[in-house]
């Protein structure tokens, strides 16, 4: 058995059915080898692709999702969507081909340090250096991206151990799973007591805990606990637009408990500008390393710190918690409802507003089997996110990187061939991948993408409006002859225009209808994101 085909074997025994990659030299083994092995390659138009469809499927799956890419370029390309997978919690096996071992230090096509290269964007990274390691080092790599908290591995598989002969003709045994980290009996003690004292505590939780394979644990758990649960995926923390007026209920928080949840600039590090100053807090991380960033933030505010799998302390704490609570979750539910903006700005003449639009979506979502919505960064991502609901539900993520919208909806399709998956993005984030639509065409993918054209990259002209005036706007601009459906109709897809509100529902279900990959180009107002506050107001 050959490398290439180890490795492939591997892959095959813990579960891998698919792989998204863009061919290169030094992975052309593993190509052939999945043909053997029955593993399917969907192939992209830019390896920044891959990895985000790997992000994907994992998000949308609960497994491991795989991305194939070949060295140098190839590789460097993947860079940005792997922070984006870390950050994510996604568990992503990234596979890069590399260098022959016997040409290191000799100037080979495409030398690189590879792992040095991904290892601040991913949970490990490591180059393999023997034979005898390729196979485990394929089993340890899924088991730690799996493994609490989930994030992406990488691995570099030199070019001779791809092509050169193992001597095996079976693969060795799995290796024994590493046990999790278990808080001890004082400390559930300890935590229950903080649970039972608080009157109004909330529990925030990482974006493993948004995921479907996860949503309904995290919240069967806050009904155990009577405790709100917000799960945080967005690099606005609790101003998330997805989260309604949360933010609003900090202040009267007197326990925060962060389950998974990193102190980070999402919660303002912790500070008491952020968190109310008679709030405790407890800090539950599978991350020695998170947790002592916590020691050092928080100081005395800190009330339990612990190293273990947060879910299951909380269900252990869980049976001796017995509040109420009544009126603090029913305010909290009330804010996290709450979609009240304050003086709205009036749409331009011409245009369509981006809430009408996110609106008429999440009706058209709402009557669709088994609906999916990705949900791209920027301006108008942020009014997708805050409208646009489905049981599951991809967003641009933690790391805040936008463009990866399209290859994600993609993967959404392939790991649920029956589900009706939806893309919302903005023009400017259009441009990063939409020749991708060649990809779900080729693919079999019929995706809908919803281009929200406001002309211009809007996030960054808000802050130059904001900070410099409306006389000192520069690089924001897009080009208003961009037909951005046309691109789909070129690719074989389907496409349409909509220039009014009344059209938009007819378009939505002509893309369905076509059976093909299809992109909707709306002309919206380019608002700025949403700001919600609890408190009612005219016309909402």
């Amino acid at each position: 058995m050959l490398g290439s085909q180890l490795v492939v074997r591997a892959l095959a025994r813990q579960g891998v059915t698919t792989v998204f990659s863009l061919s290169g030299n030094q992975i052309m083994p593993v190509y052939d080898a999945c043909l053997d092995a029955g593993i399917r390659i969907v192939h992209v138009r830019h390896e920044a692709a891959a990895v985000s469809m790997a992000d994907a499927w994992a998000q949308v799956t609960g497994g491991v999702g795989v991305a194939l890419l070949t060295a140098g370029p190839g590789l460097a390309n993947g860079l940005a969507p792997l922070m984006s997978a870390l950050h994510a919690e996604s568990p992503v096996l990234l596979l890069s081909g590399d260098t022959p071992l016997a040409e290191d230090g000799m100037g080979a096509f495409q030398e690189l340090d590879q792992a040095g290269m991904t290892r601040p964007v991913a949970k490990a990274a490591r180059r393999v250096r023997g034979l005898d390691e390729l196979a485990g080092a394929v089993d340890q790599a899924i088991a730690l991206a799996l493994a609490p908290r989930r994030g992406p591995v990488h691995l570099a598989l030199p070019f001779d151990l791809l092509t050169a002969d193992t001597g095996l003709a079976e693969l060795p045994p799995l290796p024994t799973a590493e046990p999790m980290p278990h808080a001890d009996a004082a400390t559930i003690d300890t935590l229950a007591a903080l649970l039972a004292q608080a009157r109004s505590p909330l529990v925030l939780a990482g974006p493993d805990a948004a995921r479907a394979h996860s949503h309904a644990a995290w919240q069967a758990r806050g009904e155990r606990l009577a405790t709100p649960v917000l799960r945080l995926e967005s690099p606005r923390g609790l101003r998330d637009p997805s989260l309604g007026a949360a933010a609003e209920c900090l202040a009267g928080a007197d326990l925060l408990v962060l389950a998974g949840k990193p102190l980070d600039f999402t919660l303002g590090f912790g500070r008491s500008t952020v968190f109310a100053p008679q709030a405790r807090v407890v800090v539950l991380d599978p991350d020695p390393a998170l947790v002592a960033r916590a020691r050092r933030l928080l100081g005395d505010r800190l009330a339990l710190a612990c190293v273990c799998e947060p879910g299951a302390a909380l269900d252990a704490a869980a049976a001796r918690v017995a509040p109420e609570r009544t009126d603090w979750r029913r305010k909290v539910a009330g804010a996290l409802a709450a979609r009240n903006q304050a003086n709205p700005a009036p749409i331009a003449p011409g245009r369509i507003g981006s809430r009408a639009l996110c609106e008429q979506v999440q009706r058209f979502l709402a009557t669709a089997a088994e609906p999916i919505v990705v949900c791209d960064g920027g301006e108008f991502g942020q009014w997708a996110q805050a409208i646009c609901q489905a049981p599951v539900r991809i967003v641009n993520g933690v790391a805040g990187a936008i463009g990866g919208g399209l290859p994600q909806a993609i993967a959404a399709k392939i790991a649920r061939p029956g589900a009706t998956v939806v893309v919302l993005m903005g023009d400017g984030t259009a441009g990063f991948h939409l020749m991708e639509l060649d990809t779900a065409v080729r693919e079999a993918a019929p995706v809908i993408a919803v281009v929200g054209n406001d002309l211009r990259w809007n996030a960054e002209h808000q802050i130059q409006l904001r900070n410099h005036g409306p006389g000192r706007l520069v690089g924001c601009q897009l080009a208003e002859s961009a037909r951005y459906h046309a691109v789909a109709q070129a690719l074989g897809g389907f496409g349409a225009a909509v220039r009014a509100e009344a059209d938009i529902a007819a378009a939505l279900r002509q893309a369905q209808a076509s059976g093909l990959p299809a992109c909707v180009d709306v002309a919206i107002d380019g608002q700025p994101a949403p700001v919600f506050s609890a408190v009612p107001t005219a016309g909402h």
